[in-house]
């Protein structure tokens, strides 16, 4: 029965993620779970830890910080009426609240600690990906353009910002140059001054000097895991997980002396979280 439930909460949450521009009403969503719309709210509640009503509008405000901060030549209007306002005014009122900074100081310098707070609530609750299928390639050598991050993951969103502007100066749009992320450190066992990752763009140019930091390097290629993730970055992180704790064990396969990375296939906000593609790829021997 357990299980039912959390797929039929699943079946919402995915919902929602897959209609966050259109009327989310109660009778909707209830019918989309099968329950009682006279219980599912609080059923809603119980589940996610949020009422409905702050579930959908931190998912809203979730999409449009991500435009804010990532795709500038979107106008604050724009992204007002596209996650549901009637008006700028009224985003920004919910923005800072929220935040506590406004839509436009938050393009301009975001408080990348207290957005990742206010996020918790729905970490974790999205649809799970029951099932992965990982396959074995070879690949050739990759070079890249790349930019580290070093010190505390919660802002990353800074290091991310700095690659976008120093990559559209280059002339290396994602349509045209794969993007990579690669996994120097583990996230839950690295101190946050030491953690390192990786951004990085498929380029063969030469990479001349820049304010950004960014440098050229290899991926080297050779025999690689690959398993696919669809969805947020909590089901990436998932995905990765179960091929290191359950399929490398199983595998009979040694890993490389190259850490994991991934390439992301489409990126957010350029698409919603739940269509969101990036494959692991795991370095073997």
């Amino acid at each position: 029965m357990a299980t039912q439930y959390q797929t039929r909460m699943d079946r919402v949450l995915r919902h929602i993620d897959e209609h966050l521009t259109e009327d989310l009403t109660l009778d909707r969503l209830a019918g989309v779970a099968a329950f009682s719309k006279f219980h599912f709210h609080r059923q809603f509640a119980a589940f996610t830890g949020v009422t409905l009503h702050a579930y959908i509008q931190l998912c809203r405000l979730k999409h449009a910080s991500q435009r804010l901060a990532f795709r500038t030549d979107d106008s604050i209007t724009a992204i007002a009426l596209d996650s549901g306002y009637a008006s700028p005014e009224a985003f920004a009122r919910v923005f800072q609240q929220r935040f506590g900074q406004t839509p436009s100081a938050f393009r301009k310098q975001p408080d990348w600690p207290v957005w990742s707070e206010r996020f918790d609530p729905i970490r974790g609750k999205e649809a799970v990906q029951m099932e992965y299928q990982v396959r074995i390639t070879t690949v050739p050598d990759t070079r890249i353009a790349l930019l580290e991050h070093r010190g505390d993951p919660a802002l990353i969103g800074d290091s991310v910002r700095r690659f976008i502007t120093w990559r559209k100066q280059a002339g290396l749009h994602p349509r045209h140059s794969a993007t990579f992320n690669i996994w120097y450190d583990d996230l839950d066992s690295t101190p946050p001054a030491e953690f390192r990752l990786g951004l990085a763009a498929a380029t063969d140019r030469a990479i001349v000097p820049n304010d950004a930091g960014v440098t050229t390097s290899i991926i080297p290629g050779g025999r690689c895991a690959v398993l696919r993730s669809v969805g947020s970055d909590q089901a990436l992180g998932r995905a990765a997980t179960y091929l290191y704790a359950e399929w490398l064990p199983n595998s009979g396969e040694e890993p490389r002396d190259f850490p994991p990375y991934c390439q992301r296939i489409t990126l957010v906000p350029d698409v919603a979280e739940h269509e969101a593609i990036t494959d692991i790829f795991l370095p073997l021997r």
